[in-house]
């Protein structure tokens, strides 16, 4: 009787083999992502958040932050203020919750600014200078509004001798905020001017804000390039021309206080 031929083994490696290798090739993936995403800016970074969530939505339950803006067992540094916003972006499903956030963030903004404009005002009663000055705030800025007549003479870019003190108290007041961009504008009424030093007014609210600009860097501890200067002219009325009273009111001195959330200091 012949002797029954053994079976050979199947050709080819095992089928365990096969899913640990798909296994391997995941995990490899994964771990070059984690190491490509320390090294992308917040741009980038939002937009890994996007992908991941919408392609494998591991992020919603497996990532978090922590309040210096670091990402847990990623490495990857998010920007001082915006953590949040971008863990509530990972979160989003839909173009509405987008526009929710960012109103968040914007509501956010306004919210310190309101901050920062009752420290201004509370700090020019301090200074005794609250007839003097108007405060005002927006989700951008804190804008303190001073009248033109109080710091210069008529057709002249140079501070009155008499305004001295106030403008000390005011640079007092802008000196607590160092981290801030602060911007001083000029700005005239529309009455034409040609003199052999100011050919327009455009040219006159240029030297007036500069004016005050180099006064503020000089009296102050500011880092001068966070002191920003500009003439505007007569292109931003605030009054009517048409009247003594509108062109005094648009004869004036702006100082914006930038507050962290559009300040470029606070990145540094």
């Amino acid at each position: 009787m012949a002797k029954k031929k053994p079976e050979e083994p199947p050709q080819g490696s095992p089928a365990w083999m096969a899913t640990f290798s798909d296994l391997m090739n995941l995990l490899l993936c994964f771990f070059v992502l984690l190491f490509s995403m320390s090294t992308v800016d917040a741009e980038k970074f939002e937009m890994v958040i996007a992908s991941l969530q919408s392609s494998f939505s591991i992020l919603p339950s497996g990532g978090s932050t922590i309040g210096e803006g670091q990402m847990i067992s990623a490495g990857v540094s998010q920007l001082e203020f915006l953590d949040q916003f971008y863990q509530e972006k990972a979160n989003s499903s839909s173009e509405e919750e987008d526009d929710d956030v960012e109103e968040r963030y914007e509501q956010k903004a306004l919210e310190e600014s309101e901050q920062m404009a009752e420290e201004v005002e509370q700090q020019t009663k301090e200074e005794g200078i609250q007839d003097e000055v108007e405060v005002d705030f927006n989700a951008q800025y804190v804008l303190i509004t001073l009248n033109g007549a109080l710091l210069f003479d008529s057709g002249s870019s140079d501070i009155r001798e008499d305004a001295y003190p106030l403008v000390d108290k005011i640079g007092a007041i802008l000196g607590r905020y160092d981290h801030n961009i602060i911007e001083i504008e000029g700005h005239t009424d529309n009455v034409p001017i040609h003199t052999n030093k100011y050919e327009s007014n455009d040219v006159l609210s240029m030297y007036r804000a500069l004016t005050v600009a180099d006064y503020v860097r000089g009296i102050t501890n500011l880092n001068p390039g966070y002191v920003k200067s500009s003439g505007r002219g007569d292109y931003v009325p605030v009054a009517d021309n048409a009247t003594p009273e509108g062109r005094a009111k648009n004869r004036r001195v702006e100082i914006k206080i930038y507050n962290s959330y559009n300040s470029s200091a606070t990145e540094e």
